[in-house]
């Protein structure tokens, strides 16, 4: 079964001030009536039906959800919850970051696709073995999964203490680095890409780009009050 995914930007929505324009969270106190007409728009360019996109309220955790329909657009985001996975053709799951990795799974022959929010603590507490293991309970085999890392902060611009660095290096080994200036820094998605390697994940593609560098992106570190972007991928019912 053929699997979309897309990675929105920060341009063409409703919202303004900080958040402005395409803002996709209900979370950071953005204006209710221009999220919700975001989202709107996102479904209808993407060609879903009406709450064809699930949304999570993400906790930076591990918490993963089993989606089996489409959402109600009025409902509140599945709560405290970080990644999620489906069979259903025609739901695209949706995660929200801006300046956390997210990470986007399918195996198109099992017809299970599979998202997950991955920020320092939710990626070193393990939430991406999580999503594959529940992509594997509905058919998925690990070594037949296409991951996507989407945009994030880089290592050269993710700058944490020394003690924090070292933490997140054990719990999620290969993330550890040095910034440009020569600090301390993390690279969340190059510990995730060998993680990933270790379940037994071949294709993993990475999108290059850093949010705190692109101003097309949302960057918590770089802004503070902002926006999400959102990452979602789908069974395309008709492919």
């Amino acid at each position: 079964m053929r699997v979309r995914r897309v990675v929105t930007t920060r341009a063409g929505g409703r919202s303004t001030g900080p958040f402005r324009s395409f803002n996709l969270s209900r979370g950071v106190g953005d204006d209710p009536a221009a999220v919700a007409a975001n989202r709107r728009r996102l479904v209808a360019e993407l060609g879903l039906a009406p709450g064809g996109a699930v949304f999570l309220q993400q906790v930076h955790g591990t918490t993963v959800a089993t989606v089996d329909r489409p959402a109600d657009p009025a409902a509140p985001d599945i709560p405290e919850t970080d990644a999620a996975v489906t069979a259903q053709p025609g739901v695209a799951l949706a995660v929200l970051a801006a300046d956390c990795v997210p990470v986007l799974l399918a195996d198109p022959g099992a017809g299970v696709v599979g998202a997950a929010h991955a920020g320092r603590v939710g990626a070193a507490a393990g939430v991406v073995p999580a999503v594959v293991a529940a992509m594997v309970e509905l058919g998925a085999r690990p070594e037949a999964l296409e991951v996507l890392l989407g945009p994030a902060v880089c290592g050269a611009c993710y700058e944490v203490p020394a003690q924090m660095r070292a933490e997140v290096e054990a719990a999620l080994p290969g993330s550890g680095c040095r910034t440009r200036r020569g600090t301390p820094g993390l690279d969340i998605r190059a510990g995730l890409h060998r993680q990933l390697t270790e379940l037994g994940v071949a294709r993993i593609g990475v999108d290059p780009r850093c949010t705190m560098e692109d101003p097309d992106l949302y960057s918590h570190r770089r802004e503070g009050r902002t926006g999400r972007l959102a990452a979602l991928t789908w069974l395309d019912p008709t492919g």
